[in-house]
């Protein structure tokens, strides 16, 4: 499955449905079910860890209006990555990448 490591608070913002665009630097093709992976940083809470798998339903330039569904300011060139359908699971043990990357975790794991 496919997994994206985002850093707290963002990735529990995103388990909750409340920011539905991730802003990146760099866009991707892929769509389709993602694994959202908390960051391991010191002093927060669930770390290097699955926390929520959404949908990625688009990537495209971030627009101003964007702003409120990301939680924050247009970045001039950034990717507005569109994510619908939170949905929690269990919170299994994961080390993170850059970008879009591969885990190797049987849906049963995750309880969905």
């Amino acid at each position: 499955m496919k997994a994206l490591s985002v850093k707290q608070p963002w990735a529990e913002l995103i388990a909750r449905g409340e920011k539905t665009i991730e802003i990146r630097d760099k866009g991707t093709k892929y769509r389709g079910p993602l694994l959202i992976v908390s960051c391991k940083e010191p002093n927060v809470w669930a770390i290097g860890c699955a926390i929520a798998m959404v949908d990625l339903v688009d990537c495209r330039l971030m627009v101003k209006a964007d702003e409120g569904a990301a939680l924050g300011e247009h970045q001039q060139g950034a990717k507005a990555w569109v994510l619908e359908n939170p949905r929690r699971v269990e919170h299994v043990p994961v080390t993170g990448r850059l970008g879009v990357y591969d885990v190797d975790l049987d849906p049963g794991q995750l309880g969905i």
